[in-house]
């Protein structure tokens, strides 16, 4: 007879090994994998007695692309401390002298107080004292974050992440027309670079931020930091996804005018100008396109087989629609055409989509509301695969004939040739945007056609 450990059994001997002479015995130590993390496994370790809540944080085999290693973001995590930015304590990490092996590439952090579900932050009453100061704690956190000195932070990075992300989108192999137009516009309205680079989170954004009623407690997620462009920061923390449906443009809850007068206010970096950071806020679209991309790449080719990552390449779509509005703001993009839907095959009825909707349905309505925790958040994610199934069943032959008429009227083969073309130049701006438009339109009718009538918020 046999018998099988879950994945968080297999943490325990690893775990006793970093914690036992810090904290004590564990007999009551029980790892609670978090939905949250498409990068990292994340594991919550509940606090008892004297052992404060825990966050373990694993890397994905192989390694994901743009992380900037262990040494950087721990030297990063330590140097904000000392700033007064709050930062997690690292209680151990892969790097550390005798760190068992059973853990393979790890962060073991201390919890932050707060929660960082962005919903109640955007939604819940007893937040609006923390929702009205948002924008002053934030733009404080990031003018201390910036003016932390570089010189001394052992192994942080400096890269060129336009050039980073442009050749990670050629290496991963899946041409995006839409995405080159993108690159277009980045590369004609780039910024000079700032005289002197400034540490730079590198995922500074709702999500990320820990907060409670009196506002926010600190920041998570420090695998990504490096040396650039301060104003790369507060661009991201406006990428339309890290929004969540919130009304303001910095994070779904305040105005880009009101952390900027925050951040000039507590000593930030003059360069960080509104129109440096709608630039950055560009790129932190595309990049975060990319990002879908290779996550997606991550399901496919065997690295980590995850429904979740699966989902999140069809995700590319909405990205795609937010870097057009971006881009074009603020005249209107024409994505209200409605088309029929394919005709039905020699099939007795339901067909192959009516099927899934009768199972999504049932999923939905008697699977789902018996399901909590990380079960219940893949199974609506599952929901959701299935829905763009069934609507990829109905509309693809129908989509794939638009596709190829559209192809052909501009001379290319397929999309690869049409990215090539636009990636050279070849095919003109204007030309090229306004067949980028009607192929991200198509898409969204199966990966997410509420994103048909939902544009951007508008510029301030």
């Amino acid at each position: 007879m046999t018998t099988t450990t879950s994945p968080a059994e297999d943490l325990l001997p690893g775990l006793q090994a970093v914690l036992e002479t810090r904290y004590g015995a564990l007999d009551d130590l029980v790892p609670v994998r978090l939905s949250s993390g498409a990068s990292r496994t994340t594991w919550l370790l509940p606090g008892a007695g004297s052992r404060p809540t825990l966050f373990l944080q694993q890397e994905r085999p192989g390694g994901v692309p743009g992380q900037s290693g262990q040494v950087a973001e721990i030297a990063a995590i330590r140097a904000a401390r000392a700033a007064g930015v709050a930062a997690p304590v690292v209680v151990a990490s892969s790097i550390d002298e005798g760190a068992p092996a059973g853990l393979g590439e790890f962060v073991l952090v201390e919890g932050l107080p707060g929660g960082s579900d962005p919903a109640p932050l955007l939604t819940e009453e007893r937040f609006a004292g923390a929702r009205e100061r948002f924008a002053a704690q934030v733009g404080e956190l990031l003018a201390r974050l910036h003016t932390i000195g570089t010189e001394h932070l052992s192994g942080v990075p400096a890269t060129d992440p336009l050039e980073f992300y442009r050749d990670l989108l050629d290496e991963l192999g899946e041409p995006h027309p839409a995405l080159e137009v993108a690159l277009a516009w980045l590369v004609a309205h780039r910024p000079a670079p700032v005289a002197t680079p400034a540490l730079v989170h590198g995922d500074f954004r709702v999500g990320n931020l820990m907060y409670d009623e009196t506002g926010l407690c600190g920041v998570l997620d420090w695998e990504i930091t490096h040396v650039g462009d301060p104003a790369e920061d507060l661009g991201w923390l406006c990428v339309p996804s890290w929004r969540f449906g919130g009304p303001g443009r910095a994070g779904g809850v305040a105005s880009v005018a009101e952390v900027l007068g925050s951040y000039r206010a507590a000593g930030g970096r003059s360069e960080v100008t509104a129109e440096r950071v709608r630039w950055w806020e560009v790129f932190g679209t595309f990049k975060w396109a990319v990002i879908c991309i290779m996550q997606a790449a991550a399901h496919r080719n065997g690295s980590e087989r995850s429904v979740e990552l699966a989902v999140l390449g069809r995700r590319t779509a909405s990205v795609e629609r937010d870097l057009l509005d971006l881009i074009c703001a603020p005249d209107p993009l024409p994505f209200d055409e409605e088309i029929p839907e394919g005709t039905a095959g020699p099939h007795d009825a339901p067909d192959a989509a009516g099927l899934l909707e009768a199972v999504r349905e049932h999923l939905a309505e008697a699977v789902l509301p018996e399901l909590t925790g990380r079960t219940g958040y893949l199974t609506r994610v599952s929901l959701r695969a299935l829905a763009i199934t069934e609507r990829e069943l109905r509309l693809g032959a129908l989509l794939a004939a638009r596709h190829r008429d559209r192809l052909a009227a501009a001379g290319s083969a397929d999309d690869a040739t049409l990215a090539r073309a636009i990636r050279t130049g070849e095919l003109g701006y204007d030309r090229a945007l306004e067949l980028v438009v009607e192929l991200v339109a198509d898409k969204l009718r199966v990966s997410d056609p509420r994103r048909l009538s939902s544009g951007n918020v508008a510029w301030e």
